[in-house]
């Protein structure tokens, strides 16, 4: 039994000692790590950081009509290019029994009114002409006559107010009754037109739907949206950790998902105040407006998402470095860099960072564009000949 135990403690051991051998032999067998160099580059870095949102028209116009009815006709669509005073749409109005009656019983006291004045002035006529054949003849004075001549002005001044009265009396009850009357023409309440020029963005109403007028309690029904399509900006929204980077007056480089192959320019003009809590998060709204938009080239259209680099800071024409190579001293946390100066022999040398846009950072000092840098993170040795 002991002998037993004996050969086998024996054969761990020798089997160990042959691995072990096997092993060292191996790691004696292997090249040592050959380093990989990589040259600096004269190029740009740009440091920016993105907000998403989308692009909007500057300035919309809801059209509204200014009175309440029944859609009658529209004349535009969405898409339709239109000039203040184009006609929009017209509305069939459907006279309120209230108002209606109150304008008919308007009318009438104006036409007992304009009886009234009728009479008055006919009394005053007649003796204005009695009173004028006896100063003709010279039996009143001059004074007397001039009484007779004032009242009789004045009584002609109150026929032609009342006269005025009843026309407006009867274009109230016209306008309460149809929405129009003779002599508005184009300011007719039943022809909504546009007050500004644009293109015509949505129509979110039809023929038959029933519109209300803006007043104290109701915004109104909406007819039309309208805006100038050649002023457009971005709306979108930045991050509190990001917010505190930008100003404005910075310019933004602007991406639209619906066209990749193009970027436009603009700047930034708005940053809100105060943040909003999204999803746990504080962001900040931000708007740019565009600059040099051809919409006879590209059109944008209203609405679409977008992306906006805002531009934190730039340099041209520098020594640019992989970031990845630059190597932070473990006490002083300075950055560094290998640098060959023999067959894989490397000194170190101190240089200084400008700025980084996350992958490639601005070398200020500390080498040239000439040296070749230890790429001393490399994922696995190069495998040497042999």
């Amino acid at each position: 039994m002991k002998k037993t135990k004996t050969i086998i403690i024996l054969a761990t051991i020798a089997i160990l000692f042959v691995a072990s051998m096997y092993w060292l032999y191996s790691k004696n067998m292997e090249d040592p790590i050959v380093y990989e160099t990589e040259k600096p580059v004269m190029g740009s870095i740009v440091k920016k950081t993105v907000a998403t949102g989308s692009i909007v028209p500057k300035e919309e116009v809801l059209i509204k009509p200014n009175i309440s009815g029944i859609i009658d006709e529209i004349f535009v669509e969405a898409g339709n290019t239109v000039k203040a005073g184009d006609l929009i749409a017209k509305v069939k109005v459907v006279p309120n029994v209230s108002s209606l009656n109150s304008a008919k019983s308007n009318i009438n006291n104006v036409k007992t009114q304009v009886e009234t004045a009728r009479l008055a002035f006919e009394n005053q006529k007649s003796m204005y002409n009695r009173q004028k054949e006896l100063f003709e003849k010279g039996v009143i004075s001059a004074n007397e006559f001039d009484n007779a001549q004032l009242s009789y002005n004045q009584a002609q001044q109150r026929l032609k107010q009342e006269q005025v009265g009843l026309t407006a009396a009867n274009q109230n009850y016209d306008i309460v009754r149809t929405g129009t009357t003779s002599g508005m023409g184009a300011s007719a309440n039943t022809e909504i037109r546009a007050t500004v020029s644009g293109m015509v963005l949505d129509v979110p109403v039809k023929t038959g739907n029933q519109v209300i007028e803006a007043n104290n309690f109701n915004d109104g029904t909406t007819i039309a949206t309208l805006a100038d399509v050649d002023r457009m900006i971005f709306e979108g929204k930045v991050d509190e950790s990001e917010v505190g980077k930008i100003k404005e007056g910075m310019p933004l480089e602007i991406t639209v998902g619906a066209l990749p192959d193009e970027s436009f320019n603009a700047d930034l003009d708005y940053i809100a105040p105060k943040g909003v809590d999204e999803n746990g998060a504080i962001q900040f709204e931000i708007k740019g407006t565009m600059k040099h938009l051809d919409t006879t080239k590209t059109f944008i259209r209203a609405g679409l998402s977008a992306n906006a680099s805002i531009i934190l800071a730039k340099a041209d024409d520098v020594i640019t470095l992989k970031e990845a190579l630059v190597q932070y001293d473990t006490k002083t946390q300075k950055p560094f860099v290998e640098v060959m100066v023999g067959d894989q022999d490397f000194e170190r040398r101190d240089i200084e960072l400008g700025i980084s846009d996350g992958i490639d950072v601005e070398v200020k000092s500390g080498i040239s564009k000439d040296d070749n840098i230890k790429v001393w993170n490399q994922l696995k040795p190069t495998m040497g000949k042999g």
